[in-house]
């Protein structure tokens, strides 16, 4: 990306928390982003977690991001 960062990309505040759930299998998937699902906390298809934005996390969310469902948090 050039000169926008992940946290206005993914239209996130950094200070605030997002929620990132697990919308698709990981079946079939690289074992790198099967490890990138389980650190981000979720199992099952449907779980959820909620985490501060950061940029490394909202990087590991666009890693597996045809997975998952990211909202906002207020």
């Amino acid at each position: 990306m050039t000169g926008v960062s992940r946290s206005r990309k993914f239209g996130v505040n950094m200070a605030g928390k997002i929620k990132v759930t697990l919308k698709r299998s990981v079946i079939g998937t690289l074992p790198t982003q099967r490890a990138t699902v389980r650190s981000l906390g979720l199992r099952k298809i449907g779980s959820s977690k909620t985490h501060e934005a950061t940029e490394p996390l909202l990087g590991m969310v666009k890693k597996v991001a045809h997975l998952v469902a990211v909202e906002e948090v207020k």
